[in-house]
């Protein structure tokens, strides 16, 4: 339930009117995990909870503390707090921020400091004074998964009702092909109930959802599109979103995977952002330029443009990200920008002459990234773009996926190494007025490198024993 607090008192009272058991205390790691530890009503009174902090172990959690230097405190946001659906005693949810405990400063690898630091530089700058956000995230509903990697052996498998593999076996017959998912009705969406139920329970705890369908691929893919908000709110909504959608799942059996690309030779799933930037309750990306924005908006996408690899490294953080990132499945993998044309690493929607829907959807990222950080770095490529005015060259009006013209235009790189790579070379626009600290790029890179891109590369495939055993 939606508790719409705005102070620790607030939140307190709630605690009391909702004979609350438990207070859960919410915090992100670099990585986007969403991580937790309750705290029983009467333990820790209000103070400890909001402005003292409730201490934990930094160095349990990947990317924070070494082991010698691992104490941390988290403190709660009571803006952020909210009765949990999903936990069968009643718990209030808090999420909150990480903080030195000698120091008392803010921690500067907590992911939503980063972001409230973001969202100060911005309007330091004088640019504007608020950011919108508004991701469409998709996901799959599976009915079963396994997997393994060892040693010796390796693979995976997913069940799926809807899978049109299963079109050999007795079933019913009404099963999407493949990317045949896009708004079909029932029995070929066999789905709409548990997305119900999902949007059902989100807005019960307080997301704004606008509505929610079958996405492209088969074997499940699906999309619960939240209405904008404030940059910092809609970081945390989207991680409210991912625990909602995997655990009602979990009520019905069925299993829920924001991997980007769980299906060979079908449509991966994104989180296309839309963003925009106002001031003094004003928008700032309407004007009467292309597709009747202004001259901000598109040195804002050429700031985009221009660090779109550096970018990449946390708006899509993993390798699998690259098995999506490629040219044939509506994959934005074109450097350019353009009204109405999908195909484009950046889209301006035209369906609304409103000077308050002007936006620009940032079409690259996908639902593995963390929210904090892949919201803070776009906008700091966008304010980059607008300090330094930045042209982001002609826009693009033809199929930048047809063969002769995809051999002639710039696109992004194809695999985590090489957006690593990009970042380790440019994250000035990201450092800038020390929104992200040199520290969190550092830990955060040599991690990733391990910890994803090695971790697979070392590793022999499935696929290579089907090319490669009999050689």
């Amino acid at each position: 339930m939606a508790l719409n607090c705005k102070t620790s008192s607030e939140v307190m009272k709630a605690v009391e009117d909702n004979k609350i058991q438990f207070i859960d205390m919410k915090f992100t790691d670099v990585y986007g995990q969403w991580h937790h530890f309750s705290l029983p009503v009467g333990q820790y009174d209000e103070d400890d909870i909001f402005t003292n902090g409730i201490a934990f172990d930094g160095s349990s959690i990947r990317g924070f503390k070494s082991i010698e230097n691992s104490d941390m405190l988290l403190r709660g946001d009571p803006t952020t707090a909210f009765i949990d659906p999903i936990t069968a005693h009643p718990t209030l949810s808090v999420t909150g921020n990480v903080y030195d405990p000698l120091t008392k400063e803010a921690f500067d690898r907590d992911p939503r400091n980063v972001i409230r630091n973001a969202e100060a530089y911005m309007k330091s700058t004088g640019i504007a004074d608020s950011v919108f956000m508004g991701p469409e995230a998709e996901f799959f509903i599976f009915d079963k998964v396994k997997f393994e990697s060892g040693r010796h052996k390796s693979g995976y498998a997913l069940e799926s009702a809807e899978g049109p593999w299963t079109t050999g076996e007795w079933n019913h017959g009404h099963v999407p092909n493949w990317k045949g998912g896009y708004f079909p009705v029932a029995p070929f969406d066999s789905l709409q109930d548990v997305r119900s139920e999902i949007v059902k329970v989100m807005i019960d705890a307080g997301l704004p959802v606008e509505k929610h369908h079958h996405e492209v691929a088969s074997a499940g893919q699906c999309e619960i599109n939240l209405r904008f908000a404030q940059m910092i709110q809609m970081a945390d909504n989207m991680q409210l979103y991912k625990y909602i959608a995997k655990n009602v799942a979990l009520r019905y059996g069925k299993t829920v995977t924001f991997m980007p690309k769980p299906l060979f030779e079908d449509n991966g799933s994104g989180m296309h952002t839309h963003q925009s930037l106002w001031k003094d309750g004003k928008p700032l990306f309407a004007g009467d330029l292309y597709a009747g924005m202004s001259q901000t908006a598109l040195w804002y996408i050429g700031g985009i443009l221009k660090h779109i690899n550096s970018l990449l490294a946390f708006c899509a953080p993993t390798t699998n990200s690259y098995r999506r990132l490629v040219p044939g499945y509506e994959a934005p993998v074109v450097v350019a920008y353009s009204a109405r044309n999908r195909s484009a690493a950046c889209r301006i929607p035209v369906g609304s002459d409103s000077p308050k829907a002007k936006r620009v959807e940032f079409r690259c990222p996908d639902a593995s990234a963390n929210p904090y950080l892949a919201f803070s770095a776009m906008l700091m490529a966008g304010l980059d773009g607008i300090k330094n005015q930045i042209d982001p060259g002609k826009p693009s009006e033809m199929d930048l996926f047809e063969g002769e013209t995809l051999k002639q235009v710039k696109t992004v790189k194809g695999s985590l190494n090489e957006v690593l790579d990009a970042l380790e070379a440019d994250n000035e626009y990201l450092t800038a007025g020390g929104v992200f600290a040199p520290q969190l790029i550092e830990t955060y890179l040599a991690t990733k490198r391990v910890a994803d891109v090695d971790a697979v590369r070392l590793r022999p495939h499935p696929h290579e024993f089907v090319m490669y055993f009999g050689v």
